[in-house]
């Protein structure tokens, strides 16, 4: 093999049958884990319920995995799987039956490797439609064209929705790991008799529906006090902007507490999860009130012609699972109405230049301080993964993930297309 040019992810491969020998690992690893994490699982209207069905969750943390494992036992399921996390372990997630998918992209090999999995292996399939960890205890938005691939496929749906887990580890503070209980419900939402019936609209219908969660106004409904003192460490990744004097990128927080530092307005957060004005009156108590609010400030500045986004940036390339990320370059990355372009120089002397355009992304991947090297997002192509790290823009990933939805709902709106979101399968993984 050229050590120039090292050979990419075979994401035509087609992926193995959950390998038995990795049974014990599976199943030996999820009851300690869950049992752990104080996880309680309920499974609903599972009656009758048999292989293969696709199971469709929410995702804020690792201990996701093996809450499927453990409801699904004694079964076996093949994962559709974000590419990046098969670096350094490609043979053990081609051995559980991982299913190569690089972020946003409309990719039907994912659709024939899925289809594989449920009629051929038949095994289940899980997906995590949202395709990326929750920033605000939130549901975001999911693929629309699940309906149709439960229709294709013939098999039932189960959704997963777990409450808890992002309390216990939100993305924007991974660690330590807070103790909060985890209730994880797995319901039937459509039958292997209603498959046959329903339309795919009616089925699609069925799994917005399900796929609705809060898990602040659950921790604050349950009364469930958490009194770690970092409960609020990072959260201005996400509340970025001040709903006092409307600064964007000027928020800190650290231990409890959240403030300005344009303005001097701080909030202390409580053990149910609320936010306290501390020199003033209240104006958000429930965080995701507050990052709604941002996304309808984002919003504005789309429909109005005034968003745009632009900073120097390190460029990273996914190689293979070997290799990893390798640094290529420098690009200057731009966000507005054409979408994500790059342009600049890469270290061997060539020219690079990169667009998606509005159109093809419902949605971005972003990491806060990925393996610590720094805040990045994710752009791919059907054959590339790209991490970029903005290098002077600071606290603007949350911003950009919005905008890159509010930009393609823009889009669509302007095309009156909104109502064929449907008809491109992307399906999404972790």
């Amino acid at each position: 093999m050229d050590s120039k040019n090292p050979k990419k992810f075979d994401t035509k491969r087609v992926p193995n049958k959950p390998a038995p020998y990795l049974l014990p690992i599976e199943w030996g690893g999820a009851w300690p884990m869950t049992m752990a994490a104080r996880a309680k699982i309920r499974r609903i209207n599972f009656a009758g319920l048999r292989p293969p069905f696709l199971i469709l969750c929410n995702h804020a943390s690792f201990i996701d995995f093996p809450l499927v494992v453990r409801a699904i036992f004694p079964h076996r399921c093949s994962w559709v799987i974000s590419i990046e996390e098969f670096i350094g372990r490609e043979w053990l997630l081609r051995g559980i039956g991982g299913i190569y998918k690089r972020k946003f992209t409309q990719d039907m090999t994912v659709v024939r490797h899925i289809l594989n999995a449920l009629t051929r292996y038949k095994v289940c399939c899980t997906i995590y439609p949202e395709a990326r960890f929750s920033l605000a205890g939130i549901n975001e938005q999911i693929d629309g064209a699940l309906g149709k691939l439960a229709k294709k496929a013939k098999v039932p749906v189960v959704v997963n929705i777990n409450r808890g887990n992002f309390l216990r580890s939100p993305q924007w503070r991974k660690h330590p790991y807070i103790k909060v209980p985890i209730e994880s419900d797995f319901i039937q939402i459509v039958t292997r008799e209603e498959v046959e019936k329903l339309s795919a609209a009616e089925i699609q219908r069925r799994i917005d529906e399900a796929f609705v969660y809060d898990e602040y106004a659950w921790q604050r409904d349950n009364g469930i006090r958490i009194t770690s003192p970092k409960r609020a460490e990072n959260i201005h990744k996400i509340l970025y902007q001040c709903p006092v004097c409307g600064t964007e990128f000027e928020m800190d927080s650290r231990g409890t507490r959240l403030w300005c530092n344009h303005c001097g307005a701080g909030w202390e957060m409580n053990e149910l999860g609320e936010l306290k004005r501390e020199n003033g009156k209240d104006i958000f108590t429930h965080v995701p009130d507050w990052y709604r609010w941002e996304r309808e400030n984002v919003r504005k500045e789309v429909c109005e012609g005034r968003y745009h986004f632009e900073d120097d940036a390190r460029l990273e390339r996914l190689i293979n699972g070997k290799t990893g990320f390798k640094t290529i370059g420098k690009v200057r990355l731009i966000h507005d109405e054409n979408g994500f372009t790059m342009k600049g120089r890469l270290a061997e002397g060539q020219t690079f230049e990169f667009n998606r355009t509005v159109a093809s992304m419902r949605s971005l991947h972003i990491e806060y301080d990925y393996k610590r090297r720094g805040d990045a997002i994710d752009l791919c192509t059907l054959d590339d993964t790209y991490f970029v790290f903005p290098l002077t823009a600071k606290n603007c990933l949350t911003k950009l993930h919005l905008a890159t939805e509010e930009l393609n709902k823009f889009e669509r709106t302007k095309k009156h297309e909104g109502s064929d979101e449907a008809d491109h399968m992307e399906t999404v993984g972790v």
